[in-house]
């Protein structure tokens, strides 16, 4: 049985039907059983949905807004 650290190693290959079909099925399977996992995989896809979305060439905009979210949080803790 796949641990939920291998299927989290194995996540963006996953989502990017990069793997064999031996290593899928045990993803398929881990998923059927671990509730946690299922929600990553989840957030996984929407952060790529969400990615997809964004208009090409803006990076260094969306660099420095991602850099000044991480500082507001750290400085929330």
């Amino acid at each position: 049985m796949l641990t939920c650290k291998e299927l989290v190693a194995n996540s963006s290959d996953f989502l990017d039907r990069q793997l064999s079909l031996r290593l899928r099925l045990s993803i398929r399977a881990h998923l059927a059983m671990c509730r946690k996992c299922r929600r990553f995989i989840r957030q996984m896809r929407l952060s790529q949905a969400v990615l997809r979305q964004l208009p090409e060439g803006q990076s260094a905009e969306l660099d420095a807004l991602a850099a000044e979210l991480a500082r507001r949080r750290r400085d929330m803790r």
